[in-house]
This record gives structure tokens, sequence and C-alpha cells, in this order.
């Protein structure tokens, strides 16, 4: 299965792209592709309006619509954090748990007029994955986030899963960070801007601009921040598309993943678009 999935994120850093915008413009320039929320963050929005704007675009584009589901905010700011929120706080385990809950509620009983959205809860933490299996939905767990969180979370939602009218067993998309180039030195090098926004999120600096392949080759990252980089990268897949290749089937064998989502955090565009040519080739 092929899916472009948008993620809802607002940084003065990288811009702010709301995926039922994004998914909307997608959707009506192709004609098969899934298209999906990767995902739309349940405290920033009203319920009934995700389940409208998603049942809306299912009902637009059938069968090819996911509302994929998360908790962050989104953001590292506080104040656009509140502003997202009109002023309230951070939810809490039971707003967040509401949320969902009434999303899935209002795709059913208010919004349902042919086929709907397929939604997914994304999954950092055991306490995502006890809420996925509890409602019986498919989780999207984000290895190219928490990668040392990933086989407990797994653990965690199969062993707990009750099948739904969403999902009948458990269902698992892993989300990995995926960089391919023609060497293991280019890849490397793409990965560099990249690198230096995980560098600054470990100092607690969380709005560092995107920096270009070049000035991330200057950086000046100490001992432990290489290490800790290092650390990260071994769970991610970097590199020429045979070492990615065994590195993603590696991953998929050793999780169970029914699919693997990747995303490619590369400063030019074309070498992104590179990096899906070479994985489609493969």
């Amino acid at each position: 299965m092929s899916t472009v999935a948008d993620v809802d994120h607002h940084s003065p850093a990288i811009g702010a792209f709301p995926p039922v915008v994004l998914i909307a413009h997608a959707a009506a320039s192709t004609s098969a592709i899934r298209l999906g929320s990767g995902g739309v963050l349940a405290p920033n929005h009203a319920p009934i309006t995700l389940a409208e704007q998603f049942g809306t675009l299912a009902a637009l584009h059938p069968d090819r619509i996911d509302l994929g589901i998360g908790r962050d905010p989104g953001t590292f700011d506080e104040a656009t954090a509140r502003e997202l929120r009109r002023g309230a706080g951070p939810a809490t385990d039971a707003q967040y748990h509401d949320d969902v809950a009434a999303i899935l509620s209002f795709l059913v009983d208010e919004v349902a007029r042919g086929p709907l959205p397929e939604p997914w809860l994304l999954c950092s933490s055991t306490a995502g994955a006890a809420l996925a299996a509890r409602l019986g939905l498919p989780s999207a767990v984000a290895h190219h986030i928490r990668p040392d969180n990933t086989f407990t979370v797994l653990e965690r939602y199969r062993a707990a899963f009750i099948p739904s009218r969403w999902c009948e067993q458990p269902r698992v998309v892993v989300c990995v960070e995926a960089i391919w180039a023609e060497t293991e030195q280019e890849a490397t090098w793409r990965a560099g801007p990249m690198d230096v926004v995980k560098a600054g999120l470990l100092k607690g600096l969380s709005e560092i601009p995107f920096p270009t392949p070049a000035d991330a080759a200057t950086h000046p990252f100490t001992a432990e921040e290489r290490q800790a980089l290092a650390g990260f990268r071994a769970q991610q897949a970097c590199g020429t598309p045979e070492a990615v290749v065994r590195r993603l089937a590696q991953l998929a064998a050793d999780t169970g993943a029914d699919e693997l989502m990747l995303t490619t955090p590369v400063y030019d565009l074309d070498a992104r678009v590179r990096s899906y040519d070479l994985i489609k080739k493969h």
C-alpha cells in the first residue's frame, strides 16, 4: 500500500502545515494513492470538527483517507500551543482519551454519509498503546521519535488489543526515518541538517532553523551529541539503497509491522524526491 501522510506541525522554524488542507489538495490532484494525517493532533481541535473534516474528505474520496490521531501539541513554543488550544493548558490523559473517543463517536453518529476515513492512533508510549488497544484502533508507532520505546509499545498494544468495528486484529505501522543516497557519504551529508535540529533538542533548544547541509557540516557537535546522534541513526535507516533496504527489512521483521512509514527530513526537495525514487526502485 502507498500512503502519503501529513503532519500537524506549527513552528516558526519550519512553518505550519494543516493536514486537512494538504490532504484535500493532494486528493484532488491524484486518483489512487491513500492520503492521511500522520497525525492530526486532537488537543488542538474540536472533536466534531475533525470528524466533519475527515468525514467529508472520505465522502469525496472514498476508501482513500486515513485519520491519524495524535496527542503532541505540534509545537515546542508554549505560547503557540496555548493559541492552538484557545488559552487552555496541555491536555490531561483523561481529556485526550475523551477527545479520541468523541472523534470516533462523531464519525459514526453524526458524520457518516458513506465510506468513513480509517482512524489510526499515533503511539510513542505505552499509554498511547494501551488506548489504541482499548479502542481497537490500528497503531502508528513513532520509532522515528522514540525508538527505544518501540518494542515495549508493540508488546503492550498487541497484548491488550480488543477487536472493534475499526479493526478486527492488531495492525501496526512503524514510522522510520529513512535517508537514501548513492553513497554513504552523501546520505550522511543529507542527514546533517536534521542532526543539528536534534542536537538542539538535546539542549532544550526547540526552534532551531533547519540549516543547509553545508552549514550543518561545520556545526560544532559535542562528543556527547555525536554519540547520541549515532545511537539514534543506528536505529533508523540511512545510507546507500542496499544498506537501507537491509535495515528496513530487518526492522519490519523484528517488529512484525504490517507497513513501514518513511520520513525523510532532508533540506533539498530534489534530494528528498531522489531518495523516494531510490526507495521505489528497490
